[in-house]
């Protein structure tokens, strides 16, 4: 396994506890790139349903209904049999920007009923919005205790630590310089190298390894900043249930508390670098239209991850070789996604291949050049989405 974000990650613990003998690569360390640094935010559900329901008809829509929450069950069994530590919260609040957003709450709620959801849900106008989050910049949201929010790093390691403790063998620090495509694949390092029955590329944004993968997403940056500890009266002011709160635009914005009381804060920018101030002064313009009282608070971190995100926002499973599989794309969805991406892998991998056929028919929309171009890419992406929310 190549990478060892949370695809890898989750995949290498599904293969170790099916008796799989594992070898999991990373070019840095386990959770390094944006599985390590995302907002932690758990959201059932994956980008590119209604493409996959247009191709596969209604008949598939319980398949893939059961499939939306499937991750979060995965996270949640996880946490708890690996006894990890990674401030795992359910509650989760998708607040509305425009009339149509809530129109979409409904539509969203018959499901549920439809498929006996067993979680509560409700959806709750401006002002209890308002009483439940401290801001007039909703006009309703959408209560979910299905979702939630956990520490996003603290996970991914918690998972790598499981999957070790089963057999699997970790190798940090060791970028992959080439794969030699046989019978036997051989994963080739710059201190050895790992001949294996079958290879699984999860390096998603990140990855650089085949050329032809890097044309099917563009790598997008999501930047985030965390706010010095909040006292306890601003707490129940703006967060007392602790719940992460998400808009449903493309170009979204979302927050949450952290174990230690700092208020997390992300959105995408048009920016491409590390700048801790420069990502600061644009979240903070943002954070403070929610939350004018905090315009002056101090922010203590800032930082940004990339993500994968794909051209018909399907997420990609497939193979390269009948021996070598990828899994990458999941285009905001990742902390979900991943998990039941590393679980339906496992599955192929084991001779079951009805679910990750239903992703590997959708064949990925590739961009030539779409490496080369992602900065000019993502900027007309941007603003293409931002006119989009406005509508």
């Amino acid at each position: 396994v190549i990478g060892a974000g949370f695809t890898g990650v989750a995949a290498s613990l599904s293969l170790a506890e099916r008796g799989y003998d594992v070898s999991l690569i990373e070019a840095n360390r386990v959770g390094w790139g944006a599985s390590g640094r995302n907002g932690g935010q758990i959201i059932g559900g994956f980008s590119g349903e209604e493409e996959m329901l247009k191709k596969y008809g209604e008949e598939f829509e319980s398949v893939i209904w059961n499939m939306r929450w499937e991750g979060n069950d995965i996270i949640k069994k996880r946490v708890k049999k690996y006894s990890i530590n990674c401030d795992l919260k359910w509650g989760y609040l998708d607040v509305a920007l425009k009339n149509r957003h809530i129109k979409d709450f409904y539509q969203e709620k018959e499901l549920m009923e439809k498929y006996n959801f067993p979680h509560q849900t409700k959806i709750l106008t401006h002002q209890e919005t308002k009483d439940l989050i401290g801001t007039n910049a909703y006009i309703g949201s959408f209560l979910n205790q299905g979702n939630g929010h956990v520490h996003s790093l603290n996970l991914c390691i918690g998972e790598a630590k499981a999957a070790e403790s089963l057999g699997t063998k970790i190798y940090e620090q060791s970028p992959v310089l080439e794969i030699k495509k046989n019978k036997r694949a051989t994963v080739v390092t710059e201190n050895g190298s790992i001949t294996a029955d079958i290879i699984l590329i999860a390096g998603n944004a990140y990855h650089q390894l085949d050329p032809k993968l890097r044309n099917y997403i563009i790598p997008v940056n999501s930047f985030i900043i965390a706010t010095e500890p909040l006292p306890e009266n601003i707490i129940e002011e703006i967060n007392p249930k602790d719940l992460a709160v998400c808009d449903p635009n493309y170009v979204l914005e979302y927050f949450r508390l952290t174990a230690d009381k700092r208020l997390l804060f992300g959105s995408r920018i048009k920016y491409f670098s590390d700048d801790k101030e420069y990502i600061e002064k644009q979240l903070r313009k943002k954070l403070s239209k929610i939350y004018p009282k905090l315009a002056d608070v101090r922010v203590d971190f800032a930082w940004r991850g990339t993500i994968g995100v794909t051209i018909n926002r399907v997420p990609q499973l497939g193979k390269l070789a009948p021996n070598i599989f990828y899994s990458q794309g999941y285009s905001g969805h990742g902390v979900n996604m991943t998990h039941l991406a590393g679980k339906i892998i496992a599955e192929t991998i084991t001779g079951t291949m009805e679910r990750f056929d239903l992703f590997n028919n959708i064949k990925p929309i590739a961009i030539p050049g779409t490496y080369t171009l992602r900065k000019p890419l993502v900027s007309l992406g941007i603003m293409f989405y931002k006119l989009i929310d406005k509508m």
